[in-house]
């Protein structure tokens, strides 16, 4: 045998295979890749998984389906019998919460996820936990960022972006992420986005190509990688609950469970949490807050982006502000004035422009048994979470009447002191 067909014996069959993920990539016919079975969806919704969060075609189907977007952050993976996602298993409720976030994830990283499913959240409903964490004096941070970024979000809002304020704003923040703007091509369309023009015919073109690519590479790798560990997690806490929901009986059982798992400290921190991530600094941070500011941050208008795509797209929101550990605000010296501040801050913010579903517990952060670790809701918290969001989107509601301000974008507002608004809503 030739050297040449001994090569192609070796080689042949991988060029082969190239060639054809190529074709299938590049063609415009889906070979039934966009196909997603109930069971991938019911994994993927408590997965919290980065693959899914990034895609597209998952998140698509789920939402398309019953299922209802959870905007949030690392909340989501604190599973108890009172979370979201097991009360709804275990109740057979007509929704079930889509988990969308993670460690690291904010309003910036939520924007662009929002770009996939525009459809699927017109005219639809959905939850977003503003966590105050992530209101810190330089924002978002880029590496978190980057981490969850996907450039197929890129590709679907610069096909539909429409030279607005929202569009020219998250133009130019995706150009302060180095991962937002590796790819030098779509780097070039957002400047010229970000400066108010269109991208180039050549641009456009490469856009769109690329969208067709990495929406062919979501289709055809979306469904590897999603771990089924938190849907048996929530299997198992729907075990614990009682078969007819009481919202008294399962607050003595939340207060119940609380108290069993936080006998190792005096915070009433879970036990788990306590002994792998306090304990050992626990001496060393008391009073180690007492600077902690959540007043002025570029994330107010990251926040905005957020608000202005639910306007867009006439989604019904609940907002809900979760509280402070009040045990750990104590003993770190963190301000409670000052999240009393941020809260008038955000309540403006989401009021004066439409956005009246507020589940605001920020003051309930020293009630027993609420909170799982120093900013995390558990047991009885989230179920006081439940008691607003289950009617929310279980019954009727009124149909929203939103009045996007481009003014929550600029550095006055980022900046603004609390303490002013009073001037600054009179403007």
């Amino acid at each position: 045998m030739s050297v040449s067909k001994r090569l192609f014996k070796i080689f042949g069959p991988i060029i082969l295979a190239a060639i054809l993920l190529l074709a299938v990539l590049l063609s415009p016919f889906s070979f039934g890749l966009n196909r997603v079975s109930k069971s991938t969806e019911k994994t993927a919704a408590v997965s919290l998984s980065a693959n899914v969060l990034k895609g597209r075609l998952i998140k698509r189907r789920a939402l398309s389906d019953n299922y209802v977007p959870f905007f949030g952050s690392s909340e989501w993976s604190r599973f108890d019998p009172m979370h979201p996602s097991v009360l709804a298993a275990k109740y057979h409720r007509n929704y079930r919460p889509f988990l969308l976030g993670a460690r690291g994830t904010q309003s910036l990283t939520q924007y662009f996820v929002m770009q996939s499913v525009k459809k699927q959240l017109t005219n639809k409903k959905a939850v977003f936990v503003i966590s105050p964490q992530w209101f810190v004096p330089q924002g978002t941070r880029k590496d978190a960022f980057g981490y969850y970024y996907s450039p197929l979000q890129t590709t679907d809002w610069l096909q539909t972006e429409q030279n607005t304020a929202m569009d020219r704003y998250a133009a130019k923040r995706l150009l302060q992420m180095p991962s937002g703007s590796s790819d030098k091509v779509l780097a070039g369309a957002l400047a010229r986005v970000a400066a108010g023009f269109k991208p180039t015919s050549v641009q456009r073109a490469y856009i769109n190509y690329k969208a067709r690519v990495l929406g062919s590479e979501d289709e055809f790798f979306s469904r590897f990688g999603i771990s089924g560990k938190n849907l048996n997690i929530v299997q198992q806490q729907t075990n614990l609950l009682p078969a007819t929901y009481n919202f008294n009986k399962l607050d003595q059982l939340a207060g119940k469970i609380g108290k069993q798992q936080t006998t190792s400290n005096s915070l009433e921190i879970s036990n788990k949490f306590w002994k792998t991530k306090l304990k050992r600094n626990y001496k060393r941070l008391a009073n180690s807050q007492t600077t902690l500011d959540y007043t002025k941050s570029p994330e107010f208008a990251d926040f905005q982006l957020v608000l202005n795509q639910f306007a867009k797209n006439n989604t019904n929101v609940m907002f809900i502000i979760p509280p402070i550990n009040q045990r750990w605000a104590d003993y770190t010296g963190l301000s409670m004035k000052m999240i009393a501040q941020f809260d008038k801050k955000i309540r403006y913010q989401l009021q004066s422009q439409g956005f009246n579903n507020i589940c605001d517990l920020s003051q309930d952060g020293g009630q027993d048994y609420f909170m799982t670790d120093t900013i995390h809701l558990g047991w009885r918290g989230w179920l006081a979470v439940d008691k607003q969001v289950d009617p929310f989107l279980t019954k009727q509601q009124k149909t929203p009447t939103y009045k996007i301000s481009s003014k929550f974008y600029s550095k006055q507002w980022q900046q603004l002191d609390p303490a002013d608004l009073s001037s600054y809503a009179a403007k």
